[in-house]
């Protein structure tokens, strides 16, 4: 499957901003898929995740209540919309898929071998 992700840019802090990730090459309603983040010096982390047969989303804490992962089945498509960002929130982020994740394992990078090329996010104070 490939993943090309959208939408990032240079924002100040409190501002909205949406991503989109698009995906062509397999079925998409067979995978789990995500949205990820790698801040400079930082390890990659987990953001959001949602089953692309179903509804089960996971976020991680640092962005729960904000972020809302979602997607267009009909468009093969991913979206995370970001509220409310932080200066922390400043990373790359990159969709990843894949179509077996174990449970409770929803948000590890490792898990994942499908990867889009990234968009930059960068929020300022």
């Amino acid at each position: 499957v490939q993943l090309v992700e959208s939408g990032g840019g240079s924002v100040q802090a409190g501002v909205s901003l949406s991503l989109t990730c698009a995906a062509s090459g397999d079925t998409y309603s067979r995978f789990w898929i995500g949205w990820f983040r790698q801040a400079p010096g930082k390890e990659r982390e987990g953001v959001a995740s949602i089953v692309t047969f179903g509804t089960t989303t996971y976020y991680a804490d640092s962005v729960l209540g904000r972020f809302t992962i979602s997607q267009d089945n009909a468009k093969n498509t991913l979206y995370l919309q970001m509220d409310s960002l932080k200066p922390e929130d400043t990373a790359m982020y990159y969709c990843a898929a894949d179509n077996s994740i174990p449970f409770g394992l929803h948000l590890r990078p490792s898990q994942y071998n499908y990867w889009g090329q990234g968009t930059q996010v960068t929020v300022s104070s």
